[in-house]
């Protein structure tokens, strides 16, 4: 049944119920999903990050599982934020051979055809068939919050070879959902876009950069760890983590 939840603004509960985990096999994953009554302002989407929420399309979630806890939100402190020599290298790698470009979020089938490269490619299909256009724009394009796309293309071409949606808060940046051709791994897209979130987050004076969920258990959700310094949101409390941090979560202090 649909619940309203007296936040600001009010949210109503749609879904709420066990289901399998889709990023660790075996578990079982509860994650409520809630709609905003309107869209929310930056600062009201700044509370809900703070809060450990993610985004996906209209509704908003965080995980409530049962009998585990191994997602863990995680974000970067753009004002300390240093880059390893890696990353230092897919920046200059990038800045040679991409163009970055920044608008609304949009649908159409060179978008939709290069979401399903993507997600076949790299084994992240969960369903039986790739998206169709309609079902793309609930996911990527529809929002709750304040959104924009970023894409990336070849300077050499001008093809369209990754997206980043991004949400913007009044004091930090989302990365949504970020896709990419897997063909073009060898200039490390996703390590790109970060590095793109953060430079945007510099430019317009914003403490957060949200990476969403970090697992240390998936293959796929593992990358988050290697930013640092970084938070993460662990029983509650926002834990800084130093390079060096040991992979049970200790953190490394300085």
């Amino acid at each position: 049944m649909t619940r309203v939840l007296p936040t600001i603004p009010p949210e109503l509960v749609v879904v709420d119920e066990d289901e399998p985990c889709p990023y660790l096999e075996g578990h079982t994953a509860r994650r409520p999903l809630r709609v905003p009554i309107r869209p929310l302002s930056p600062e009201e989407l700044d509370a809900r990050l703070e809060a450990g929420d993610r985004r996906s399309g209209p509704f908003l979630y965080n995980q409530r599982c049962p009998s585990c806890s191994a997602c863990e939100p995680l974000r970067i402190d753009v004002r300390s934020f240093e880059p390893s020599s890696s990353q230092r290298r897919a920046g200059r790698k990038g800045d040679r051979e991409l163009i970055v470009e920044i608008g609304e979020p949009l649908v159409d089938e060179e978008r939709v055809a290069l979401f399903g490269k993507h997600e076949e490619l790299r084994g992240l299909r969960q369903r039986e068939r790739a998206l169709d256009t309609q079902e793309y724009a609930r996911f990527l394009v529809e929002s709750s919050a304040p959104a924009f796309e970023i894409r990336y293309r070849l300077a050499s071409t001008k093809q369209l070879v990754g997206i980043a949606i991004t949400d913007r808060g009044a004091r930090s940046l989302s990365a949504v959902y970020t896709y990419y051709d897997p063909d073009f791994a060898r200039l490390s897209p996703g390590v790109y876009s970060i590095l793109t979130q953060l430079r945007l987050c510099q430019q317009m004076s914003l403490r957060w950069l949200y990476l969403g969920l970090a697992i240390e258990q998936s293959a796929h959700m593992r990358y988050k760890l290697a930013w640092y310094p970084h938070e993460r949101r662990i029983g509650g409390v926002w834990t800084r983590f130093e390079e060096g941090a040991a992979l049970d979560g200790t953190p490394a202090l300085r």
